[in-house]
């Protein structure tokens, strides 16, 4: 499947289909992985779920997943551990993937408990290719790179076979990308960006924003004109680095300072 990108690790392709857009409440009822391995080994395992509650009629219409398909299958919690072993030291792709698919997965995780540890692995999204090529979606992407229709688009199983295809021939359509994950992986992050959500970049020892209503700004500078802002940032589904890189803000590390040393109130 994959002819001209190498691969030094296991490459695990992602798609989900959920109850909606919301990163904060919409859930997964489908997971399709395709794993390949470095020899060209092919496992694809795909999964639909019980998101514990309605799945709106919206989004059926996306992807035809009914409540009645889902009545009988487990909750994400109840795999959980199984996808993170199937996803243990795999590099992760999928059109998408940055902005939906990965924060509606890194959440699912947490809330059942677990971690999905995103240090250390190359980070491919074919969309964030061909967004910068030409702007445009997965059926497109597909007609465009493989010269035919996207047939059974917005299932998960296809759209991964789809998005592992495309991957593959974007690299061979443009000389100037690297011909490894790591290389693409590379190519498309900001050598001075210190955290998962690309939301600060160090510039002279200094922690400044790289994007949002204070893009330019310092973390300080911020920490000392608009704490809010900071505060808010917490409250939002940014990955843990990121609010950590918060956390060390003046104002939010004083205060979280003084939140600890104050003494807990009796109860009433």
């Amino acid at each position: 499947m994959l002819v001209n990108l190498s691969l030094d690790r296991p490459l695990a392709v992602i798609d989900l289909e959920t109850t909606g857009t919301d990163l904060k409440t919409d859930r997964i009822v489908e997971i399709s992985v395709l794993k390949i391995g470095p020899d060209g080994e092919r496992t694809h395992r795909t999964r639909r779920l019980n998101p514990g509650r309605p799945i709106p009629p919206e989004a059926t219409a996306v992807h035809g997943i009914t409540d009645a398909d889902v009545a009988g299958e487990p909750r994400f919690e109840q795999v959980a551990d199984a996808l993170l072993a199937f996803l243990d030291g795999c590099d992760l792709c999928g059109f998408n993937l940055k902005r939906f698919d990965l924060r509606i997965l890194y959440g699912e995780v947490l809330r059942a408990g677990r971690k999905l540890v995103l240090e250390g692995r190359a980070i491919i999204d074919p969309m964030e290719i061909y967004h910068r090529q030409q702007p445009r979606d997965l059926a497109a992407a597909v007609r465009t790179y493989l010269g035919r229709d996207h047939q059974g688009g917005h299932s998960a199983a296809a759209d991964v076979l789809a998005t592992a295809e495309v991957l593959d021939a974007m690299v061979a359509c443009y000389p100037e990308l690297p011909r490894s994950v790591a290389g693409l992986h590379q190519h498309f992050v900001d050598a001075d960006r210190i955290d998962s959500d690309g939301f600060f970049r160090r510039v002279e020892r200094e922690v400044r924003f790289l994007k949002g209503r204070h893009r330019g700004s310092s973390l300080a500078a911020v920490a000392a004109s608009d704490p809010g802002y900071l505060e808010w940032m917490l409250g939002q589904d940014f990955f843990a680095d990121t609010k950590q890189i918060v956390r060390q803000a003046p104002a939010v590390a004083r205060r979280g300072q003084s939140e600890a040393k104050r003494p807990a109130r009796s109860p009433a």
